[in-house]
């Protein structure tokens, strides 16, 4: 009996990830991270004044918050009673049955690796102005990508606090220049008098406001993350609600007041103009003759940690993932395994540092466009894939619910995250009939359709292989969305064949 107990609990310490090391502050500084305020602020923001032509982009933020914290009310209160690395996966598998939680999970490695490779794209630009400006140096993009790609994947294996302490660093001072740049711009308006049009509801009533809602949406990405860490918050049940909406709060206040201080600079009636001239470097320009050149320098730099912190909270989020689903056996088990030593889910850690290598390697050799076809297709496609399992999660909030409530007011369990659904749902349709906008393609490109048609591809084939693993592996099948919990039913005594354990049973659908 000793020689059995010797045997399993290795293999239960390495399935779990390492308890109790994130408080509140550094769950925030991955979710903040990856939100990327700054590359928001400096390229997200000027592209939606730019290329789609409507002022209304500081309300637009507002509104997708509003919509983000009615989702955030289920979705906080399903983590309360669920900690689980895999949130989105886990959510649906315990909301709308096991298969449709591994399609959610194929199209969130999908999504989430979109977003994390493709930063690799922009690192190269952002990092440009900096290095010409200090040591006059002009590096092919690659290079740079490839020092930052080791840089990630040498963090990925550490202990998650250690990539904590790193974000928060980066983020304070990212957030920290937003202001300052903010606070240039509102205290130098355009005419002399601060203007108060951009915040007209009228400008998010004209065409192309659906669009604006859709780029803003994708703003929030990220914000969604703070279950991602759950399992290693030291009280998950307080850490991540907190996080979550004090995450959504900050990102909108920064956004909003952002995008708005912009045309207060610029001018309501010129900052499309002048964002479609300047693009991403509007805000460094307006930095430039307002403060000084050692703001703008100041601020390129900061805006080269601000990708570099997305990538290093992207990695962890898929990493995070991809454990959860080698911890439950859908993916193989080697992705299930953690250091000993770190805690961190050291094989799917490296597995997405690999497939990073090999695109960095891919675009450089064929010479393609590492902003507009990694970073901007990328990250627009990995957003639009995380917009869908927002919408999806909020569905199964209210099927969780609806089977075992007790405790939950009807706010949380069904009003919030219905009205939720329904603006997702609407958000969703107005992302599809806008895609060829949103990728900056013809109408006709085979882009416009072949990427979204992609993320339910690759649900469909999620869905075929959860009722294979029914058929061929019950007991496989019976651990999908349990978390940490999957480690101890491995253990458990067997029962007959295609029966799940007991503590599974209540969640086998």
């Amino acid at each position: 009996m000793s020689s059995t107990a010797t045997t399993e609990r290795p293999s239960n310490v390495s399935e779990a990830l390492a308890r109790g090391r994130l408080g509140v502050p550094s769950v925030i500084f991955f979710v903040l991270s990856a939100a990327a305020p700054l590359t928001v602020v400096a390229g997200v923001v000027t592209t939606g004044y730019g290329v789609i032509g409507v002022t209304g982009i500081p309300l637009a933020f507002l509104t997708v918050a509003a919509v983000l914290l009615l989702f955030s009310v289920g979705y906080v209160a399903m983590a309360r009673r669920l900690a689980n690395a895999g949130a989105f996966y886990a959510y649906i598998s315990r909301g709308l049955g096991r298969p449709a939680g591994v399609g959610a999970a194929w199209v969130a490695l999908i999504a989430y690796n979109a977003l994390q490779v493709g930063l690799y794209g922009t690192i190269g630009a952002a990092a440009e102005p900096v290095l010409d400006r200090i040591f006059g140096a002009h590096p092919h993009w690659a290079v740079v990508a490839l020092v930052a790609w080791a840089l990630v994947a040498l963090l990925g294996v550490l202990r998650v606090d250690i990539n904590g302490l790193v974000l928060a660093a980066l983020l304070v001072a990212e957030i920290v220049v937003i202001l300052v740049f903010d606070i240039g711009q509102l205290g130098n308006p355009a005419g002399g008098e601060v203007s108060l049009a951009a915040l007209s509801p009228d400008n998010l009533l004209v065409p192309g406001a659906g669009a604006v809602l859709v780029l803003a949406i994708l703003g929030f990405v990220g914000f969604e993350s703070a279950v991602v860490f759950s399992e290693e918050s030291r009280d998950p049940r307080r850490t991540v609600p907190l996080a979550t909406y004090l995450s959504v709060a900050i990102i909108a206040a920064v956004y909003a007041l952002s995008s708005w201080s912009m045309t207060v600079a610029v001018g309501p009636d010129r900052i499309v103009a002048e964002a479609g001239e300047q693009s991403v470097g509007l805000i460094f320009n307006l930095a430039g003759t307002h403060l000084g050149g050692t703001a703008v320098t100041i601020g390129q730099a900061l805006f080269l940690t601000s990708v570099l912190a997305a990538m290093i909270s992207f990695h962890n989020t898929t990493a995070r993932y991809a454990f959860a689903l080698g911890r439950e056996r859908v993916l193989p088990a080697v992705f299930g395994r953690t250091s000993p030593r770190t805690g961190a889910p050291r094989a799917a850690s490296l597995a997405q540092s690999a497939l990073g290598l090999v695109v960095i390697l891919l675009y450089a050799a064929n010479g393609w466009d590492p902003v507009v076809q990694l970073f901007y297709w990328g990250g627009t496609s990995g957003g639009f894939g995380v917009l869908l399992l927002i919408t999806a999660t909020a569905v199964a909030v209210i099927a969780y619910f609806a089977r075992g409530g007790a405790g939950e007011t009807l706010w949380r369990r069904a009003i919030a995250p219905g009205l939720a659904v329904v603006a997702l749902v609407a958000i969703v349709a107005l992302a599809v009939a806008n895609f060829a906008d949103l990728l900056g393609v013809a109408p006709d490109s085979t882009l416009r359709w072949a990427i979204p048609a992609a993320y339910p591809a690759a649900a469909l084939l999620g869905v075929l292989w959860a009722l294979v693993l029914r058929g061929s592996r019950p007991d496989i099948y019976a651990r999908i969305g349990l978390g940490a919990e999957s480690a101890a039913a491995a253990v458990l005594p067997r029962q007959r064949a295609g029966e799940p354990a007991p503590a599974e049973a209540a969640a086998r659908r």
